[in-house]
């Protein structure tokens, strides 16, 4: 026989207590983080010592970008960077160029959201075609696109968007970020921060998409003619994915996406499963609440990395180069500020084994105290980073003489 219980009131001890916890929990959370001092961002270079390559400096290649979000390197050398506020510039030997390229589709710009990631075609050498996510603004509220542009050298051409996202929302936090895989389809993400969208199969919320290069469905996609599911859906049960990348020796794209207040993930994609957000996490709301009372279940992918705290991860990179190589096979990611704490960002280095188990992780540049916004292997093997800042920058990570 079930035993049954016994409800009693609360002792007026208790209800003192239970007072005084109601009074810190209501102070925490309408308490502002604190700030911490940050000098402005220097001429540079900055020499550091790491763990295993040891002496590495840090050139400014450029200031004078505002809030940069992406990077793509021409064939020439030259680099294009995107600016959330709806701006492509162009950076040649070094020097920006204050004119911003035109041809760039109108962007809904204000707080996360803008024009976002840049993408080079893999034959671009031929056909000269570039694309750019961004927030699209729509009569009621705004989405997530896709265009496509031929550059001519100076400008963008025959610019048309080849596809638009069925989520809509009020522009608060919807990241994309854009990656071509070894078969020349185009990875696509699709931020879902605030609602259960990410694990809605209608909804391109919250979710890796893969495209055709021309913006289409392909026929071989893992819920292709399933009733209910976008065609257009590789993986779902995602936050908002701030990096996206191809592992050199496997072909596979990884993606690394932002937990709320912790739970920042790096995940290997495996087509058509599920990444578990907001169902289940290893983070907290930014109030203090779990997300959930389970940070895995059955059906649903863990994370092959987790941030406890978060960092705020932007951008991820695979250095394959020899101008480094003591950290060749290494993975980098972006960190915007950790543990909550604003002017706190830096890069990571993660070490993993021949079997992609993570072995340690170094952070790197923490004196200077930037918001990483993207991190990318040059041509040339040198790691390049944009800073997330209204005075942002590009620096470049490489060997000290």
């Amino acid at each position: 026989m079930r035993s049954r219980s016994i409800r009693k009131s609360p002792t007026l001890p208790a209800l003192f207590g239970l007072a005084f916890i109601a009074v810190i929990t209501g102070f925490a959370q309408q308490r502002p983080a604190p700030v911490i001092p940050r000098p402005p961002l220097g001429s540079g270079p900055f020499v550091f010592d790491t763990a295993e390559q040891h002496k590495v400096q840090v050139v400014v290649v450029t200031k004078g970008l505002s809030h940069p979000w992406g990077l793509a390197f021409l064939p020439d050398g030259s680099m294009l960077v995107t600016e959330r506020a709806g701006r492509l510039r162009l950076i040649r030997d070094g020097v920006l160029d204050p004119r911003p390229i035109p041809g760039v589709p109108e962007v809904y710009a204000k707080q996360l959201s803008g024009l976002m990631d840049i993408a080079l075609h893999p034959r671009f050498a031929d056909n000269k075609l570039v694309y750019l996510a961004y927030t699209k603004p729509l009569e009621k509220g705004v989405t997530t696109a896709l265009a496509r542009g031929r550059w001519d050298g100076a400008a963008l051409a025959d610019v048309r968007e080849i596809f638009v996202a069925d989520s809509v929302d009020d522009g608060r936090a919807a990241a994309s970020r854009l990656a071509f895989g070894p078969d020349g389809s185009l990875y696509m993400t699709i931020g879902g921060t605030f609602d259960q969208r990410a694990q809605d199969p209608g909804s391109h919320g919250g979710k890796v998409l893969r495209l055709r290069d021309d913006g289409t469905a392909p026929p071989d996609n893992p819920f292709s003619g399933k009733a209910g599911y976008k065609p257009e859906i590789y993986t779902l049960g995602h936050r908002n994915s701030l990096g996206l990348a191809v592992q050199p020796q496997t072909g596979v794209v990884w993606e690394n996406e932002n937990g709320p207040n912790g739970g920042d993930e790096l995940n290997v994609l495996q087509r058509g499963r599920n990444y578990g957000w907001p169902v289940v996490s290893y983070g907290r709301q930014y109030p203090g609440p779990r997300v959930s009372d389970h940070p895995w279940k059955e059906g649903m992918e863990e994370p092959l990395v987790v941030w406890l705290p978060s960092i705020g991860i932007s951008g991820l990179a695979f250095y394959t180069g020899d101008r480094f190589p003591a950290w060749k096979g290494n993975v980098f990611v972006g960190s915007m500020r950790v543990g909550e704490l604003n002017y706190t960002g830096h890069v990571e280095r993660i070490v993993l084994n021949e079997k992609f188990e993570e072995l340690r992780r170094e952070s790197l540049l923490t004196e200077l105290r930037q918001r990483i916004r993207d991190v990318r292997q040059g041509p040339d093997g040198l790691l390049y980073l944009l800073t997330e800042e209204e005075e942002g920058a590009l620096l470049r990570i490489e060997p000290a003489p």
